[in-house]
C-alpha cells in the first residue's frame, strides 16, 4: 500500500501478476505443466530478469548467471532468516534456512542434494549454503574456528579435486558429500566429508583445451624458488608430460599464483602442520617426475629407464629405495603354482605401469587429504556425548553426463544419477503421500517412470554390467575390452534398455561403432565405448609396485557401487531437499540463454518428471493463516479481520469466491488448490480489488492523521494557556493557577542540572536555581560534591593516598608562605632520599627496633662560627637523629621539639627549636636541605607539630648554647650563598 508521503517499491516477485513478464516462481503453477517448452520458456523469462532461482514445489532450480549478482550479502541472509519458504522470492538462502529450521524444530537429520552438469554452479551453491550457516548460526570461539575450517576446506578440495574442462574452468572431478553437525542450540560443532569417484585418469591424460588438477599449476606458478629447488621442479608447466597433453597451461580467468596463496592459507587454517604440507607437496612433485620418467627398449624387448635423474628425484620424494622402484617400474612379479617369477615388462606395459602408479599415488593422496580435513572438522570431546546433535548433509555430485565420447567415468557418473533419480522419486512420492495423510486428503496414485530396471541392469549380482566387468577383470587368461563387450551381449542380449552394434537394427548400427554399447537411461540414450573399461576398472598395479607402495586396490566399479550403496543409506535416513543446477550456455557468457542446451539439461535432470509428480495432485497448497491473510479483502465477511476458526474463515472465503468442489480441498491446516488457473483468478481478483482497498486505507489513514493533528493542537493550546497563567502567578504561593508552571520550571532546572553536573571536585560551576529550589539546589550541590569526593577517594591507591595527605599538609604549612613551595610540592615526595646502603649498618644496629622511616642528606651549621658540617638526618616514629658517618651526633625527641622555623624565601634553611631551660642543652639545630618542603612536612607529621611550623619573612631567631641567641638573616640576591654576616648573624642569600 502506498500513500501520498512516499512510495514503496514492490518487488516483482511478491505478486503473481508479474507472471506474464517474469514467469512464475514455482513451476507447479504452470498451466501447461506437461509442456517442456512452457517450463523452458519460464526459465528463460526469469533468467532475463536476473531471477536465477525457481521452485518446483520444494525443489530449487538454479541457473548459473555467469556474473556477480547483488543477492548474497549479509543483509540478504537476514532477509531470509526465519521466513516461511514461500513468503518471499526463491533463493538458495530460503532453501538453506528452511532446511535448518526443519532440523531444529523436527529434530530430524536433513540433507541437501545438489546436482547438475559441469559448470552449472554446483560448487558455488554448496559454498553459499555453507556460508549461510557459518554466518547466521549461533557460534562461540570454537564454533567460529570450525566455521572457518568448513569454508576453507573448499579451496583445498578444489585445488586437488577440480580442473579446467572444456565446459568449465573450475570443474569438480569428484563427488562430495559433507555432513555438518549441529548441537541442541543449532550451532555447528563438527563436520565430515565423503568423496566419490575422483577422476584419476586426468592425472595422466587431458583432452585438448583441458588441464590437469589445479594444484600442479598452482605449485609451479606460486611456489617460491627455494621450494621448487627442494622439489627439483621448474616453473614452466610445458616441461612436464602430464601437464602438456591438454595444451592449456594457463587460464585467463584464474590466477594460479593467487590461488596458491589461498590454498596455503587454507591448509594452515584447517590445521595442517608444516611437515604435513611438505609431505603433500613432495607427493604432488613426485607425480610430475613420474610423468617425465622415460623408458628405452633393449634388443630382446626388455625395458629400462633412460631418465636416471627423474627416478632419483622420484625415489627421494616418495621415500622409497631407488633400485626397488626401478625394478618395479620395469618388471612384474607373477605367481604360478605357488612359485614367484619376475618377468620384464615391454615398453607399452612399462608406460602403462608408470601411469597406473601415478594415478594410484594421486588417488591415495587425495583420500589422505580428505581424512586430514575430517580430523580437523571432527566433533570435539566436549560434544562427544552426542546429546541433541543433528546433521545437515550436502551432496555436491556430478549431473547426468553425455559427451561425444563416453567411457568408464561417464558410465559410473550416470549410474550414480540413476540411483539418485530413483531415490528422488521415491522420497518425493513419500513426502507427498505423508503430507496428504497428515492433512487428511485422499492420496491419488501417481504415474511415473520407475528406473529400477535400469539400476538393476547395472548393479544386479552376477547378471549386472558391473558384475560382468569384475568377472572379466579377474578371469584367468587373455582378457580385453572386446571380450567384455561380447560377454555383455551374451548375458544381456534382449534387455529393453541395452543395445550393441551386434544386437541393434540397421538404423541404429549406422550411428554405433562396434566397440560401443548403449544404455537407455531415464534421461535418454547414451553410447559407451568399452575401450579402457578393463584397465580403468582394474588397478593395473603389478605386485612389485604394490609392494613398493604397500597398497591394495579393489575393482573401481565395485568400489564405487559399494560407496554409492552406503551413500543411498545415508540419504534415505535424512529428510531431503534438492538443488538442480543448470548452465544456460557453454560459452560462460552472462545473459545468453541457449535453449537447446537447457532442454538437454532439463531432460537429464529429470525436471519434467519431478514436475509431473508434484502436479499429480494439487498444484498449490498454503496454510490457512497465510491464505486468509492474503485474500481476506475479497470477502466482506473476512475483511478486515476474521475472528473465528481459521478453517471456517477459509471456507467462507472460497465459497464467496465461487470455488467448485473439484478445484480445492480443505485439509487440517492447509488449503489444497488443484488448478493454477484457480489461484491466478484469485490473485487477479486481489489485484483488481487493491485500488479500492488502497482508497479505503488511505481514507482511514488520513482521517486518523487529521484527528491526531487536531488533538495535538488542542493539547498545545491548553499547555500554552497553563504556562501563561502560571507565569503571571509565579511569585504567588503554590496554587492551582501556577502549579503547572512551577512544576515545569523545577523539572527543567533538574533536567538541565542532570546534563550539566560538575565532572570533578575542582569544577565550581553550578546552574542557577529558580527561587523555589535554592535550598534544594544547595543540598544537591553538597551531596554531589561529597559523592565526587567519595568516588575520587575510592579510586586513589594507598601510595597515592599517602602522597596526597602529605601534599595537603604541605599546602597548609607553606602555600602562599614560602617561595619554593610551588616547585617543592609539585614533585613526588619520596619515602626516603637515602638508599638503604647509604645508611651505616652500625647506626641501624644502634637504633635497634626504631626503624628509619625517612632519611635525607643535610648540612648542619655549628653554633660557633656557623661552620657547615655534612650530616644525615634520619626520622623514626618517635625521634630524629643527626648522623656523621658511623656516629649518632645528636638525637631530637619529638616530644621535646618546640617548633620548626623556615624562611619565606626559596632557600633550604630550617631550624629545629629545642628546650632551653637547662643550660646543659646544646641549643637549637640549624640545618640546610635541598628538599626542605618534603623534609619539614614529613617531620611535622611524624612529630605531630604541624601547627608548630613557623614561616618567617625576614629573619629567624634561635638559641645558641647556654641561653645565647643567634639570628639568621634572609635576603634575595643574584646567587645562592650561606655565610657569616654582620654582627655575628648568619646570612642566607636566595635567588630572586
Amino acid at each position: 500500500v502506498m500513500d501520498v508521503e512516499g512510495r514503496v517499491r514492490i518487488v516483482m516477485e511478491s505478486a503473481l501478476t508479474a507472471r506474464d513478464r517474469v514467469g512464475v516462481q514455482d513451476f507447479v503453477l504452470l498451466e501447461k505443466y506437461n509442456s517442456e517448452a512452457a517450463l523452458i520458456e519460464n526459465l528463460r523469462r526469469r533468467f532475463g530478469e536476473n531471477l536465477i532461482y525457481t521452485y518446483i514445489g520444494s525443489v530449487l532450480v538454479s541457473v548459473n548467471p555467469y556474473k556477480e549478482l547483488e543477492m548474497y550479502s549479509k543483509q540478504q541472509m537476514e532477509r531470509y532468516r526465519g521466513v516461511s519458504f514461500y513468503e518471499i522470492s526463491p533463493h538458495i538462502y530460503a532453501l538453506s534456512d528452511n532446511t535448518y529450521r526443519a532440523m531444529r524444530t523436527e529434530r530430524k537429520d536433513q540433507c541437501i542434494m545438489i546436482s547438475g552438469e559441469s559448470g552449472a554452479g554446483k560448487t558455488e551453491a554448496s559454498k553459499k549454503i555453507l556460508l549461510y550457516y557459518t554466518v547466521t548460526c549461533p557460534i562461540n570461539e570454537h564454533m567460529a574456528t570450525l566455521g572457518d575450517r568448513l569454508l576453507q576446506s573448499n579451496p583445498v578440495l578444489e585445488a586437488f579435486g577440480n580442473a579446467k574442462t572444456f565446459r568449465n574452468d573450475n570443474s569438480s572431478r569428484f563427488g562430495k558429500y559433507m555432513d555438518v553437525q549441529f548441537d541442541f542450540r543449532g550451532a555447528p560443532v563438527g563436520g565430515h566429508i565423503l568423496n566419490y569417484l575422483l577422476e584419476k585418469s586426468r592425472v595422466v591424460h587431458q583432452n585438448h583445451g583441458e588441464r590437469n588438477f589445479h594444484i600442479f599449476y598452482q605449485l609451479l606458478d606460486g611456489g617460491d624458488d627455494d621450494l621448487l629447488t627442494t622439489l627439483a621442479l621448474e616453473r614452466n608447466p610445458q616441461s612436464y608430460n602430464y601437464l602438456v597433453k591438454g595444451n592449456c597451461p594457463r587460464l585467463s580467468s584464474v590466477s594460479d599464483k593467487n590461488n596458491w596463496k589461498v590454498v596455503m592459507k587454507a591448509l594452515s587454517v584447517i590445521g595442517f602442520t608444516e611437515e604435513e604440507v611438505q609431505k603433500l607437496l613432495d607427493i604432488i612433485a613426485s607425480v610430475l617426475h613420474l610423468g617425465n620418467t622415460q623408458f628405452g627398449e633393449g634388443e630382446e624387448g626388455e625395458t629400462y629407464i633412460t631418465t636416471e635423474t627423474q627416478i632419483t628425484h622420484l625415489a627421494k620424494l616418495l621415500g622409497v629405495d631407488v633400485s626397488a622402484l626401478r625394478d618395479a617400474l620395469t618388471h612384474k612379479k607373477l605367481t604360478a603354482k605357488g612359485e614367484e617369477m619376475i618377468s620384464p615388462l615391454n615398453f607399452e606395459q612399462a608406460m602403462s605401469a608408470r601411469d597406473a602408479l601415478a594415478k594410484a599415488v594421486y588417488g591415495r593422496t587425495f583420500t589422505w587429504l580428505v581424512e586430514k580435513i575430517n580430523q580437523s572438522l571432527a566433533l570435539k570431546e566436549i560434544y562427544h556425548s552426542g546429546k541433541g546433535c543433528t546433521v545437515i548433509g550436502l551432496l555436491d555430485i556430478y549431473g547426468f553426463e553425455v559427451l561425444q565420447h563416453n567411457s568408464f567415468e561417464q558410465f559410473c557418473i550416470n549410474y550414480c544419477n540413476e540411483k539418485l533419480q530413483q531415490l528422488f522419486i521415491e522420497l518425493t512420492l513419500r513426502s507427498e503421500q505423508e503430507e496428504y495423510e497428515t492433512e487428511g486428503i485422499a492420496w491419488e496414485t501417481v504415474q511415473y517412470i520407475d528406473n529400477k530396471i535400469i539400476c538393476d541392469l547395472i548393479e544386479e549380482k552376477h547378471k549386472g554390467i558391473i558384475s560382468i566387468l569384475d568377472e572379466e577383470c579377474l578371469r584367468p587368461g587373455e582378457t580385453c575390452d572386446v571380450s567384455f563387450l561380447e560377454k555383455l551381449e551374451d548375458t544381456l542380449g534382449g534387455h529393453p534398455h541395452f543395445v550393441t552394434h551386434k544386437l541393434a537394427n540397421g538404423k541404429t548400427r549406422r550411428v554405433m561403432s562396434r566397440e560401443e554399447f548403449r544404455l537407455l537411461h531415464y534421461a535418454g540414450e547414451v553410447n559407451y565405448n568399452v575401450n579402457g573399461f578393463l584397465d580403468k576398472n582394474n588397478d593395473l598395479l603389478n605386485r612389485n609396485l604394490k609392494e613398493v607402495r604397500t597398497m591394495q586396490m579393489d575393482e573401481a566399479a565395485t568400489q564405487f557401487k559399494n560407496s554409492l550403496m552406503k551413500l543411498m543409506e545415508i540419504l534415505m535416513s535424512k529428510e531431503p531437499s534438492y538443488v538442480r543446477c543448470i548452465k544456460p550456455n557453454d560459452a560462460k557468457q552472462p545473459g545468453r540463454f541457449d535453449e537447446v542446451l537447457v532442454r538437454h539439461q532439463v531432460k537429464y535432470l529429470g525436471l519434467m518428471e519431478n514436475l509431473r509428480v508434484r502436479r499429480a495432485g494439487f498444484a498449490y497448497r498454503r496454510c490457512f493463516e497465510a491464505f486468509l491473510q492474503r485474500y481476506k479483502p475479497l470477502c466482506p465477511e473476512t475483511w478486515p479481520n476474521w475472528h473465528g476458526r481459521l478453517a471456517d474463515g477459509v471456507s467462507t472465503l472460497v465459497n464467496h469466491l465461487g470455488y467448485k468442489a473439484e478445484e480445492y480441498k480443505l485439509g487440517r491446516s492447509k488449503i489444497f488448490i488443484r488448478f493454477p488457473k484457480t489461484l491466478f483468478s484469485t490473485e487477479d481478483a486481489l489485484q483488481a480489488k487493491k485500488p479500492e482497498i488502497v482508497i479505503t486505507i488511505q481514507s482511514a489513514w488520513r482521517g486518523m492523521k487529521a484527528r491526531r493533528r487536531a488533538k495535538r493542537r488542542r493539547q498545545a493550546a491548553e499547555l500554552i494557556r497553563k504556562l501563561i497563567k502560571g507565569f503571571i502567578y509565579r511569585h504567588e504561593e503554590y496554587c492551582p493557577e501556577n502549579e503547572y508552571f512551577l512544576d515545569h520550571v523545577r523539572c527543567s532546572f533538574l533536567k538541565n542540572l542532570r546534563k550539566n553536573l560538575p565532572k570533578s571536585v575542582l569544577d565550581q560551576n553550578w546552574p542557577t536555581p529558580p527561587p523555589s529550589l535554592v535550598e534544594t539546589s544547595d543540598h544537591l550541590r553538597r551531596l554531589h560534591m561529597r559523592n565526587m569526593v567519595m568516588k575520587y577517594c575510592r579510586r586513589v591507591q594507598p601510595e597515592w593516598k599517602k602522597q596526597m595527605m602529605q601534599k595537603v599538609i604541605a599546602s597548609e604549612i607553606f602555600k602562599d608562605q614560602k617561595d619554593s613551595y610551588p616547585q617543592g610540592v609539585g614533585r613526588l615526595f619520596l619515602d626516603s632520599r637515602l638508599e638503604r646502603e647509604q645508611i651505616n649498618l652500625k647506626v641501624v644496629q644502634t637504633l635497634g627496633n626504631d626503624k628509619v622511616q625517612y632519611g635525607v642528606s643535610v648540612v648542619k651549621y655549628d653554633r660557633r662560627g656557623f661552620k657547615p658540617r655534612p650530616r644525615q638526618l634520619l626520622l623514626t616514629n618517635t625521634f630524629a637523629v643527626l648522623v656523621e658517618r658511623t656516629k649518632i651526633k645528636q638525637r631530637v625527641d619529638y616530644t621535646a621539639l618546640r617548633g620548626i622555623s623556615v624562611s619565606s624565601l626559596s632557600d633550604g634553611m630550617f631550624v629545629l627549636h629545642m628546650p632551653n631551660e637547662d643550660n646543659k642543652q646544646k641549643g637549637d639545630v640549624v640545618l640546610h636541605c635541598d628538599h626542605v618542603i618534603e623534609l619539614v612536612t614529613k617531620l611535622a607529621m611524624m612529630a605531630g607539630k604541624v601547627n608548630y611550623v613557623n614561616v618567617s619573612p625576614g629573619s629567624i631567631r634561635f638559641v645558641l648554647a647556654r641561653g645565647k641567641e643567634g639570628i639568621i638573616d634572609f635576603v634575595r640576591g643574584s646567587e645562592l650563598k650561606v655565610a657569616k654576616g654582620k654582627r655575628g648573624h648568619l646570612l642566607v642569600v636566595s635567588l630572586f
